[in-house]
């Protein structure tokens, strides 16, 4: 079957977008990725895929804002129609955010059904507008505000995509820790980094006691304007601190980690929770309906995560928990397993189950032949369109 995916803007939609295209992909299936110009720059993700770029408006910025952003999704919309003219998909499954809007939109008008994943634990505002169109609706937690009840019977709890490098690392022993191996820590602030992270982090890691703080292995992914800066600042503590401002090799570096300090992004969650990685959250305090806040709930309450809410995230609040996480190597280790315990290591799978029901025009919950009938010639691999 040809199956597209929509995705785009941000890391959180286009991860888990690469790991389904690459189940399908194993499975026979052909694949092609409609999303916007900053959607294809991702570096490492789709590069056996077709990749088609779309227009699409963010809606919003005043009355002139929203014209020109509806004039480009009606514009996305038009050429989506034509692709799916050219290429008659069998499902597009939408990612949430604004650059799928205008590709699901064209599939719902030409009777293609639609499959939404919702990687947070609040429904976004493109998933909430598609709901009712969507054949299904495939969620990361258990509960998602914002779903309405209506949509129930359509909602499957599938978790959210990771790489299969991420999925193998919880089938792997917790890296050894003791009160004289280094502490392994990984930095993190999404895809776009974060300002905070580079600020507080080096200062409350100098604040940690002597025999922690010499111990110390720092990975840390800075902005772009801000990776100087916080290098002068470890340098200045005597820290070791290897700096990145993108992390291609994401999987080996929480493999590789005792201790994540991240936001809580979608995609950072599914991770930490599929490799079993315990980790100091501090969610976006500007995230959409604080979506970060409500990600980061499931995995406080089992004991895998401590949450700081950004305003209370100062170099004394962070050096005090890390200090109470690190002081024994048994606790560390049990929050892993506790991480470990709330990971959906087989989204990726439930979620090319349900994909392939869809396509074959069954009901979510259906049980059917794996391929109703005969596979077609998938998409051709070629340069971004």
């Amino acid at each position: 079957m040809n199956i597209i995916l929509a995705a785009g803007g941000t890391g959180g939609h286009m991860v888990p977008a690469h790991a389904l295209a690459a189940e399908l992909k194993a499975r026979g299936h052909g694949v092609m990725l409609v999303t916007d110009d900053r959607g294809a720059r991702f570096p490492g993700l789709f590069r056996d895929v077709p990749v088609h770029i779309l227009p699409a408006g963010r809606l919003g910025g005043g009355p002139l804002g929203m014209l020109k952003a509806l004039g480009s999704v009606m514009k996305g919309r038009r050429q989506a129609r034509a692709l799916y003219r050219q290429h008659r998909p069998d499902a597009v499954v939408g990612f949430g955010g604004y650059p799928a809007f205008p590709a699901l939109l064209a599939a719902s008008a030409a009777k293609v059904p639609t499959v939404l994943h919702e990687q947070n634990a609040v429904l976004g505002r493109v998933n909430r507008w598609l709901a009712g169109e969507a054949k299904a609706i495939a969620t990361s937690y258990a509960e998602v505000e914002r779903l309405k009840a209506s949509c129930a019977r359509k909602t499957v709890l599938v978790g959210n995509p990771v790489r299969d490098e991420v999925m193998r690392l919880g089938e792997l022993p917790f890296p050894p820790f003791d009160d004289s191996a280094p502490l392994k820590i990984l930095v993190t602030g999404g895809s776009q980094g974060a300002t905070i992270l580079g600020s507080v982090v080096p200062a409350g890691l100098g604040m940690l006691p002597a025999s922690l703080r010499l111990r110390l292995q720092v990975v840390q992914q800075c902005r772009a304007d801000d990776i100087e800066a916080v290098r002068a600042r470890y340098a200045a503590l005597n820290i070791p601190a290897e700096l990145l401002t993108y992390i291609e090799d994401m999987p080996d570096r929480i493999g590789d980690s005792h201790l994540v300090i991240a936001r809580a992004g979608a995609s950072t969650i599914a991770e930490l929770t599929a490799a079993g990685r315990p980790a100091i959250l501090v969610p976006l305090p500007i995230a959409t309906d604080d979506h970060q806040t409500a990600n980061a709930r499931e995995m406080v309450k089992v004991g895998g995560a401590r949450m700081i809410a950004q305003s209370d995230f100062t170099p004394g609040a962070l050096a005090t928990q890390i200090k109470v996480i690190a002081s024994d190597p048994q606790a560390l280790a049990n929050a892993a397993g506790r991480a470990l315990s709330i990971g959906r290591p087989h989204a990726t799978r439930d979620l090319a189950n349900l994909v392939e029901r869809i396509a074959n025009r069954l009901s979510p919950g259906e049980v059917g032949p794996a391929l109703a009938k005969p596979v077609q010639k998938g998409f051709t691999v070629g340069a971004p369109a």
